[in-house]
């Protein structure tokens, strides 16, 4: 990491407790539930913790390192929701703003009135998945924006909380791309106005030729049935290329690149002294906006796994702790508004603006998403056990 390291204890951590966290990850490991795991930590701007292990590829036995590079999976999502931010603050979007009114194609079949903010919230009632595309258009953000503006509505918007897989996000990134003047991609633009700035050179929107070689492969180590398909997340992670655009989760990065986009969202948007967002805007976006609605992404797990049914905790294109006793990927220790990100049964990350701490969690081998978010909760309830001051 490029940002200061420090002794855990002049962070407010008691060391032996923050020890037990890369103690879990490591049994976790042996026992077979995922393969490998890499985790940083960090409080009041410092790093606390930053550790590899397993592998990046148990097939091949080979261990995980700094180099590794993985796919982000939906934690790439909030990546897409900083550059929204972002031009929401330079005055080109407004939250309230129909989506119709950047891309006016959008507007047919009833999506007129279909807001920004609805998109962030995931409460448009726009279908989850775009219609099925062909070959390479799948991965291209023209082709698949062209397809969500066909689709039809499947509730009303602003009623409940739709859990948006795709759709909401190419929405969004093309929303930027055009007004940002429609000249680069939306790929040179997360380069060129997030990554380059936050020093986060090897983060892209698809696979670069010069990360292809580091990449670790997408492998689905519990195919227990839930929510996604294994081979359709396999074939999602394994096929992204120099050309791929899925802004809602078709990312790579590294765990230097993702502590360091942690981190500047915990120091309220700025990462040696560079700025992409006002510590008012992130202020505004860890507030709830989805009341008590609860959140259909976890429905399949109320039967399933026994889970009660709780808000969905939504703020604009974040995941927030919100109150209660529940299944939540940042820790039930974790304060209310804390926020962050989670990914395919592999990618989590946090701030907690109270305890001024930042997590970042990426892995190889992937488990099925009730059980990768049980395993998030634990782990995180871990570190917030470990702070003592």
């Amino acid at each position: 990491m490029t940002f200061s390291s420090a002794d855990p204890e002049t962070l407010g951590f008691d060391p032996e407790r923050l020890a037990r966290v890369g103690a879990a990850i490591d049994r976790d490991i042996e026992q077979g539930p995922y393969d490998g795991a890499a985790i940083a930590v960090g409080r009041h701007g410092s790093l606390a913790l930053s550790s590899f292990h397993g592998y990046a590829d148990r097939g091949s036995e080979r261990r995980l390192g700094e180099g590794d590079v993985f796919v982000t999976f939906s934690s790439g999502k909030q990546f897409t929701v900083a550059a929204v931010l972002m031009y929401v603050e330079r005055g080109l979007l407004q939250l309230h703003q129909p989506v119709a009114t950047v891309i006016p194609e959008f507007a047919a079949n009833g999506k007129s009135r279909i807001t920004l903010h609805e998109l962030l919230t995931h409460t448009s009632g726009i279908p989850p998945y775009p219609p099925p595309l062909p070959g390479e258009d799948a991965a291209t953000l023209a082709p698949t924006v062209a397809a969500i503006c066909t689709q039809i509505p499947e509730t009303p918007a602003g009623e409940n909380v739709k859990y948006s897989v795709l759709t909401a996000h190419a929405l969004m990134a093309e929303m930027v791309r055009r007004v940002d003047g429609g000249a680069r991609s939306f790929g040179a633009i997360m380069s060129e106005e997030i990554f380059t700035p936050l020093g986060m050179h090897d983060t892209a929107l698809g696979v670069p030729e010069a990360l292809q070689g580091r990449v670790c492969p997408v492998v689905v180590r519990d195919r227990t049935p839930g929510l996604l398909d294994p081979d359709l997340v396999e074939g999602l992670g394994n096929t992204l290329g120099p050309a791929s655009e899925i802004p809602a989760g078709g990312y790579v990065t590294t765990l230097h690149d993702f502590a360091r986009f942690a981190e500047a969202l915990r120091a309220g948007g700025i990462i040696d002294g560079t700025r992409i967002l006002s510590p008012v805007t992130l202020e505004l976006a860890a507030r709830n906006y989805t009341g008590r609605m609860p959140n259909d992404l976890w429905t399949y797990a109320v039967d399933a796994r026994g889970w009660p049914i709780f808000p969905a905790y939504l703020g604009l294109g974040f995941f927030l702790r919100g109150k209660g006793t529940h299944p939540t990927p940042f820790g039930s220790l974790a304060t209310p508004r804390t926020f962050g990100g989670i990914g395919a049964g592999s990618t989590a990350f946090f701030i907690d603006p109270v305890r001024d701490l930042f997590y970042a969690f990426l892995s190889t081998g992937l488990l099925e998403e009730s059980r990768s978010m049980e395993r998030h909760q634990r782990l995180a309830d871990l570190v917030h056990a470990s702070i003592v001051e």
